[in-house]
């Protein structure tokens, strides 16, 4: 039985939007996007570190120590959790009180638990469980390539992960997971899969990359919404090198005997990077019906902010602002009834899509349409199609 959280949200249509981790390298990515027309709270562990990034935007800052069982009490208007939650304290304040909640952060297994916590609290407001690859970008674009084919039979992500990019310690937790078998769908039959193996070769944006296996949610997501039959996600690096060095150090059984959060830094310090930037680039591959799309997604200001842009296509998402009502409950990314619209809102963030397309009568490129208009994206989509 889930017990009452100590912790209490209320429902304010009129007051700003709480971000948890909100100072941290996405929270403030997110921060920033929303501070054109969006006031904000922003909320973790050691309020001064926000000072600057809430005079910037004209935020709030206030201290939110998830680790700390002092109750934290605010009115607001939804909830973003950039942040870890292990203890489900923010998605059971959120959902207690009807507020809207949006989350970007959780790994595969601790999105199993909070679907099982939506599930018995039974919530009024949106949930949407947003923490497939980039913010649930990965899962969105999915969508859209599904809906041109009429289905997913297949869908394969390749990322390329940006040596050179800012990531915050969060950014790489999926370190952590690299010993740990998972379990993955597999030409319908399910089975379990090791981290960094089965890889192979693909072309990203032009630039060939070693990829390997890795534990995600839209592996687990997208079976249940899209009916995937087979959905693999792999990850290669910018370097060469660092890929190698993975893939060996997988090999002599590394990331098993150095589990535990002792090894955690060490872990981390292999990816977590300073970097000054780089460019998120992702490509998804979709099959159906004997025929196929490939899109390519590139954010040039990096991984952290295409995490932000998805994390504010869920907000829009949530609180029925995109131009699409809001779900009722819990919901993911790919469950967006008009998923087209995704790639006009990313194209006004910045953010790059191509899809190339194969079928039976030749191949085809075309580019995300810009926003022209509330109701450009689908028409536009479709036209270019």
């Amino acid at each position: 039985m889930i017990t009452e959280s100590i912790d209490e949200l209320r429902h304010d249509p009129s007051g700003p939007v709480l971000i948890t981790g909100g100072y941290g390298t996405v929270g403030a990515e997110i921060a920033r996007i929303l501070a054109v027309d969006t006031p904000t709270l922003l909320t973790g562990r050691t309020p001064g570190r926000g000072a600057a990034l809430a005079a910037e935007t004209g935020s709030e800052v206030r201290a939110w120590d998830l680790a700390d069982p002092s109750p934290f009490r605010a009115a607001v208007r939804a909830v973003i959790s950039s942040v870890n939650d292990p203890e489900d304290r923010v998605l059971l304040a959120a959902a207690a009180a009807g507020v809207p909640y949006v989350d970007i952060t959780r790994w595969t297994g601790r999105l199993q638990r909070a679907v099982t916590v939506a599930a018995l609290l039974r919530p009024t407001a949106p949930v949407l469980l947003s923490s497939a690859w980039m913010g649930g970008v990965s899962s969105l674009v999915a969508a859209v390539l599904a809906e041109e084919l009429g289905g997913a039979e297949r869908v394969e992500i390749a990322i390329r992960w940006d040596m050179a990019d800012r990531a915050g310690a969060d950014s790489v937790e999926f370190m952590d997971r690299l010993g740990v078998a998972f379990e993955v769908v597999d030409g319908g039959r399910r089975r379990l899969a090791a981290p960094m193996t089965e890889s192979r070769t693909v072309r990203i944006d032009g630039t060939s990359v070693r990829v390997a296996r890795i534990d995600t949610p839209e592996q687990y997501t997208l079976p249940l919404t899209l009916g995937t039959a087979t959905a693999a996600t792999r990850i290669g690096f910018s370097s060469p090198a660092a890929t190698r060095a993975l893939l060996a150090l997988r090999g002599t059984g590394f990331f098993r005997w150095a589990d535990g959060e002792r090894w955690a830094p060490a872990r981390r310090a292999l990816l977590h990077s300073p970097g000054e930037g780089g460019t998120a680039r992702l490509r998804i591959d979709v099959g159906h019906g004997g025929r196929s799309r490939t899109a390519t997604v590139a954010d040039p200001r990096g991984q952290h902010h295409l995490t932000a842009v998805g994390a504010v296509l869920g907000l829009r998402r949530v609180l029925g602002t995109d131009g699409s009502p809001a779900p009722r409950g819990l919901a993911f990314p790919e469950q967006h009834p008009d998923p087209a619209r995704a790639l006009v809102q990313l194209a006004a963030h910045g953010v790059e899509v191509t899809v190339d397309g194969e079928s039976g009568t030749g191949s085809e490129r075309r580019e995300a349409p810009h926003e022209h208009g509330a109701g450009s994206g689908r028409a536009g989509t479709r036209a270019a199609a």
